[in-house]
């Protein structure tokens, strides 16, 4: 510890770094993490976690959480949780917390900036680790879209929508897809190419293990749909990906969205999913001082705005935006890239726009393949990403995704497992 202080007053003194070797610096009051697990992603309504309440998901998770970091829950000072569907969200990851074994004085709070919500929590965590506020926190995405969705009930009041671009946040996201297509030309090839690329990552990835350690198995309820027996289960595998998906056999599905467009569909869109993961931040010296493991840095994190009806392109903006701030390159500093494939359009306009290395993006699969439970995904797309950083040994890890009404946010991590 005292060489760490040591290096980082020699830090200040020395010329200014910039770049990566600014962001692989370690210094005491670095936010790090410490573990990065999730739950595996069953399909909405059908699957695994169909029976399965969302409060129950969360408390199953942070037990999970428990066993596997072994800290003392009484250090645990806040946790935050990304969730969208849910008005109960406060109420539920409170609650789970007491009964998942934290105690009274462990807060709780839910955060909604729809599908970054995972990544706002940890941004949160991290803000309020950094800032002193805390030393221990942990952030959550959770969303069982088997409960319910993120649709408007009412149209908004009418002097709003008095306003193009507020009336524009009404737009579906299916609309918002087909509007990317048309607008800049994204043929339905170039999607069901794209989405036929992610089923086939997720499939080679799930056959060779590669999920098995960010994954932890969800004791639950299944009930027979015919009969309503009840019986419990260990959920341990991923149900999103579809083994022998082909771009033949995309194509041949009818588009999702037919009253907007005829390029999206259920082949070439995100999953409806249910799932949750969970990130625990702590300062570098605190890691230390409770010898828990230094899994990687958080650097930063950030949000852009852009129009609502082609809210898709959001990483092109929050992206640029972030790496600035850092100096960095995108092409040449950063080595794993997980962008939330929302849809193929948009994922699809973000590879070129941005001009990746498709190699380096998405390397498991994405929400095409796995699925993308709302609130979870921001956290789960942390967890998976730091995972592949440490099976290739790469240090840089990128994070971003599109967000409804017309946003985009990133995410920015130094893997320290090489």
């Amino acid at each position: 510890m005292a060489s760490e202080r040591l290096s980082s007053i020699l830090s200040h003194l020395s010329p200014t770094k910039s770049g990566v070797a600014a962001i692989t610096t370690k210094n005491p009051d670095d936010v790090v993490i410490t573990l990065a697990i999730r739950t595996p992603l069953a399909k909405s309504g059908k699957g695994g976690f169909k029976d399965t309440p969302l409060d129950y998901l969360v408390y199953s998770l942070l037990k999970r959480v428990l066993e596997k970091s072994q800290i003392d829950p009484q250090l645990v000072e806040d946790i935050c949780m990304g969730n969208v569907s849910s008005a109960k969200a406060a109420y539920i990851v409170r609650a789970a917390s007491l009964g998942a074994g934290f105690p009274v004085t462990t807060g709780g709070s839910s955060v909604n900036r729809f599908c970054s919500s995972g990544l706002k929590a940890v941004q949160d965590i991290a803000n309020q680790i950094s800032m002193g506020s805390i030393d221990v926190g942990l952030a959550i995405g959770a969303e069982s879209m088997t409960e319910g969705g993120d649709r408007l009930e009412k149209p908004f009041h009418d002097e709003i929508i008095q306003n193009s671009e507020a009336n524009d946040c009404m737009q579906p996201m299916g609309q918002t897809s087909e509007n990317l297509g048309r607008d800049f030309n994204i043929s339905r090839e170039a999607q069901d190419k794209y989405a036929a690329e992610s089923y086939q990552r997720a499939e080679r990835a799930q056959k060779a293990g590669w999920f098995d350690e960010e994954i932890v198995p969800i004791s639950t309820i299944l009930k027979d749909p015919k009969t309503g027996e009840e019986k419990r289960v260990s959920i341990t595998r991923d149900e999103g990906p579809r083994y022998g998906t082909t771009f033949e056999s995309l194509h041949k599905i009818r588009p999702a969205f037919p009253q907007f467009g005829d390029k999206s569909t259920g082949g070439n869109s995100s999953q409806v999913t249910d799932g949750a993961a969970a990130i625990l931040l702590m300062k570098r010296s605190k890691a230390v001082e409770l010898n828990q493991p230094i899994l990687a840095k958080f650097v930063g994190a950030t949000v852009a705005g852009l129009a609502p009806r082609i809210m898709g392109i959001g990483p092109t903006i929050a992206i640029p935006k972030l790496l600035s701030k850092f100096n960095l390159n995108l092409q040449t500093d950063i080595d794993i890239i997980e962008i939330n494939e929302a849809f193929a359009s948009m994922a699809v306009y973000c590879l070129n726009t941005l001009q990746i290395d498709h190699t380096k993006m998405n390397v498991r699969g994405g929400a095409i393949a796995l699925g993308h439970p709302l609130g979870a995904t921001g956290a789960r797309q942390i967890v998976t990403g730091l995972s592949e950083c440490r099976r290739q040994k790469k240090k840089i890890l990128l994070t971003s995704m599109c967000i409804g009404t017309g946003q985009g946010m990133a995410g920015l991590f130094v893997n320290e497992q090489l």
